[in-house]
């Protein structure tokens, strides 16, 4: 198992230039005729903040699980980009999962290519644009008054992004190809990414369900998603001084396990299935 793993993991490596090149290529077909182009990425993102902002942040009070002094910090609208950036991220990531196979159907069959690149190239792309947003995110730092830590930087940071996308990877990898066999997948997810948006404390502090009256095996449920705890480590970047804005240990505990259990059931998922859907496609 270990020797097929690796052979399967260097044949992706020798192949990495294909990810590129598909990852070029959606990323060019998407923008190809759009007047603002790569600025989609920046706005869209932007304009739902707004949004939110106004709903959550002024008509339903949502800012009010923020600590008093987080507002010298960028109080709860940087609380809110920090979440909603990668989120849309993710979002996406799980909106174009159940068809990345489906998408690539004829590279697939006519390409003697390792399969994987193709999920991968999928999250490559949506990597690629996550980091075209961070203009945004910079900006209402600047603006708000954030600041950098140490902590934040070089520890919240890579763990966040890594574990957003060995997630996202896991979870394409399994989508990909379950959905080939079982096309109601595709409308499943649609339900699955409003859940876990809600649930996932995007638009709120966890803490405002970690401290109601709740009963305490559901808060504890609430912080076994491991997507809670991976956007808490996105906001503690520019909080790290709050414990109610930063992941507890199970919560994190939670977000590294998750991922990778994630990733080890997507690609043997993957695996197992690989020739069933090369018949279907």
């Amino acid at each position: 198992m270990e020797v097929a793993v690796a052979s399967r993991a260097l044949a992706v490596w020798e192949h990495r230039k294909v990810v590129g090149l598909l990852v070029r290529r959606d990323l060019k077909v998407k923008y190809q005729q759009s007047v603002l182009g790569y600025a989609w990425t920046m706005l869209e993102p932007l304009a739902l903040t707004m949004v939110y902002f106004f709903v959550f942040g002024v008509i339903l009070n949502a800012d009010r699980g923020m600590p008093a002094e987080a507002e010298a910090y960028g109080g709860f609208v940087l609380f809110l980009v920090a979440g909603i950036l990668p989120w849309t991220t993710f979002g996406a990531i799980l909106s174009e999962a159940p068809r990345a196979m489906l998408t690539h159907s004829k590279l697939i069959t006519t390409m003697k290519v390792p399969r994987e690149i193709f999920p991968m190239a999928t999250v490559g792309t949506k990597f690629i644009e996550y980091i075209l947003t961070w203009p945004v995110l910079l900006v209402f730092v600047f603006a708000l008054g954030g600041h950098f830590t140490l902590m934040g930087l070089l520890v919240w940071l890579p763990l966040a992004v890594v574990l957003t996308f060995m997630f996202g990877l896991g979870v394409t990898l399994f989508l990909s190809s379950v959905n080939v066999l079982l096309r109601d997948v595709e409308r499943l997810v649609r339900i699955l990414t409003r859940l876990l948006f809600y649930g996932s404390a995007i638009l709120f502090p966890a803490s405002m369900v970690l401290t109601s009256g709740i009963p305490g095996w559901v808060k504890t449920l609430y912080e076994l998603n491991p997507l809670m705890g991976i956007f808490q480590m996105h906001r503690a970047v520019w909080f790290p001084e709050f414990a109610e804005l930063t992941p507890s240990t199970l919560a994190l505990t939670s977000s590294v396990v998750g991922s990778v259990l994630m990733l080890i059931i997507g690609y043997w998922t993957f695996r197992r299935l690989e020739m069933s859907v090369l018949k279907e496609l």
